[in-house]
């Protein structure tokens, strides 16, 4: 290989910090989380099987995605390990909402953060824009797994 010849590797992981982690089927309890489909989820209900001919207590999880809402199922033999996935909270304030409806937040360490959408739920929608119109000073709770991001809470810090 000659000095001339460059290489250019493109990157597309982050620091190495997995998305999920593994669990213990059996060890999964409803309302935690759990990766069904390649979509975190909150697990709703669980139900085990006894042991069968063929080995294995058998989990019956019902979940529901975190970010759009659907209802999920599988079921897993209880000895077998699951991906769970890391499921962050975290607290910005509302500085702006733009027109192409994405919101601007203030982190904690003073920066901005303007790569969110509004949500798409009705109910926290309304609350946030009207809340913004009348000025007052709003906290939103934004959920991050999987790489993805979405606004789930908000309340009212008080006025400006």
């Amino acid at each position: 290989m000659s000095d001339s010849e460059e290489h250019h590797f493109e990157s597309k992981a982050d620091a190495g910090a997995s998305k999920t982690y593994p669990m213990q089927a059996g060890a999964i309890r409803k309302g935690g989380y759990i990766v069904i489909k390649n979509r975190p989820c909150k697990v709703v209900e669980v139900s085990t099987s006894k042991t069968g001919k063929h080995g294995h207590a058998k989990c019956h999880f019902v979940a529901i995605d975190i970010f759009n809402g659907k209802k999920l199922e599988d079921i897993v033999p209880s000895s077998h390990n699951c991906d769970v996935p890391h499921v962050d909270r975290t607290e910005y304030q509302l500085i702006d909402i733009s027109e192409d409806g994405f919101v601007s937040l203030l982190t904690e360490n003073g920066n901005t953060k303007d790569d969110l959408k509004l949500p798409t739920e009705e109910p926290i929608l309304t609350q946030l824009k009207d809340g913004f119109a009348e000025g007052k000073d709003l906290a939103v709770t934004v959920m991050s797994a999987m790489g993805e991001e979405q606004i789930n809470a908000l309340k009212d810090v008080g006025p400006r």
